[in-house]
């Protein structure tokens, strides 16, 4: 007991995650005479997961096309069409920000690359401060609902479920979202002419991003038209990114290629590690009955599966706060699948609602992810970012609720198209 103690207050002073859970693996397993050789063992079996291929490239692509001019070219065609719309330049910020964190998979990548572009053209608008700033730093993690989102694929890995399934069932909770934020915005911008929108003509601007538009019909068709699964779709989208912006746009020189591999893939490698060493500290609880013990526990108490769920969502809005989204789904979703299970809670289903939370997480305060990387990014005080946020932070509460309570918000096109 108190070599765990010990091995968690390591992790608070900072230790790398991947070996904070990787000594608590062995310990546990020490402690009751199995042999640790075990981790090694889920290690290798890890790899032969046959879905896991698709997280390394897509995790490429998102890389190059973060380092490329594409968050430029994707604001200026966003701002023909829908510039004109009252409060249109919020919308195009709240999906320019979904496209991009749909493909990167990480928030503070999102946050990084358009907040700099995004912030100045806001305030040249006419929207406030405090407005604009909440609205890049809520809307930073709104993609992870939508294909091809790292963490969905990553549930899917962990959940042992279906990946297009989980892809599907995202599309409407994900949009709900945008459409209250789309709302809101409506009522906080200004109204410009088409004309007064475009420093270029519409037909330059469309042959500027003529190769970046297809990118989402490439995955959404290739996996749900039955052309590619998941890891072939990955393949595809990291080929045709690279070629895109090496070859086309010319963004990249292929002297970057090697730096910008070497930037994805030690993203994968501490997501695989992460992973690795979770699955064996999992056997380990299962072997122990530790998921059976604790629903048994709980559901002394607690006999409502309605009630359950809103606890579960108290628990992870917390669990977003603190932990990246990675960590926590290799941590929680292997805890949570068996209770949720005990509750008659649909997998897929949970693995929105588990994602939807995690997506809220990251602004909620005190301590969430993007709220401190966006102070850093527009230089803003903390307590500023606190104030902004919370607008749209109690819309998205609003979508967790429906999402929660209306399972068909997320099984509706699984069920039509699986």
């Amino acid at each position: 007991m108190i070599v765990k103690l010990i091995a968690i207050l390591f992790a608070l002073i900072g230790t790398p995650l991947f070996i904070v859970i990787g000594a608590l693996a062995l310990i546990s397993f020490h402690s009751v005479d199995i042999d640790p050789s075990v981790v090694i063992i889920e290690m290798t079996r890890l790899s032969d997961t046959p879905l896991l291929i698709s997280l390394p490239l897509f995790i490429f692509a998102g890389t190059m096309l973060s380092e490329s001019g594409a968050p430029e070219r994707i604001l200026k065609i966003s701002r023909l069409f829908l510039g004109w719309l009252p409060g249109g330049l919020a919308v195009i910020a709240l999906l320019v920000c979904a496209v991009f964190t749909a493909f990167t998979g990480a928030s503070g990548v999102t946050i990084f690359a358009l907040g700099g572009l995004l912030l100045p053209a806001m305030l040249k608008d006419g929207y406030s401060e405090r407005f604009s700033m909440g609205l890049i730093t809520s809307s930073g993690s709104l993609g992870l609902l939508f294909p091809p989102s790292l963490p969905l694929i990553l549930f899917g890995v962990i959940a042992e479920t279906r990946i297009d399934h989980l892809f599907l069932a995202g599309i409407i909770p994900g949009f709900l979202m945008l459409i209250l934020l789309c709302v809101y915005a409506f009522r906080s911008g200004v109204v410009h002419t088409r004309e007064e929108l475009a420093d270029q003509h519409p037909l330059q601007i469309l042959k500027e991003t003529v190769w970046e538009l297809p990118l989402p019909f490439i995955i959404i068709i290739g996996i749900y038209g039955g052309f590619l699964v998941a890891g072939e779709a990955a393949a595809v989208t990291a080929l045709y990114v690279l070629i895109v912006e090496v070859f086309i746009y010319r963004d990249i020189k292929l002297r970057q290629i090697p730096e910008i591999m070497g930037k994805s893939m030690t993203l994968f490698g501490g997501i695989l590690l992460i992973l690795a060493v979770s699955m064996a500290s999992t056997n380990y609880l299962i072997d122990q009955e530790i998921p059976s013990k604790i629903f048994t526990f709980i559901n002394t108490y607690i006999d409502s599966k309605y009630t359950f769920l809103l606890l579960l969502n108290v628990f992870l809005l917390i669990v977003g706060s603190i932990l990246d989204i990675f960590s926590a789904l290799v941590l929680v979703v292997p805890l949570i699948l068996p209770i949720a299970a005990g509750y008659d809670v649909n997998p897929i289903h949970l693995g929105i609602i588990f994602l939807t939370n995690l997506q809220i997480g990251y602004c909620t305060p005190p301590v969430g992810l993007n709220l401190f990387l966006a102070s850093y990014r527009f230089k803003r005080p903390i307590f500023e970012l606190y104030r902004a946020s919370l607008p749209f932070l109690g819309l998205l509460l609003i979508t967790l609720v429906l999402i929660t309570y209306f399972p068909w918000l997320s099984l509706a096109l699984v069920e039509w198209f699986g």
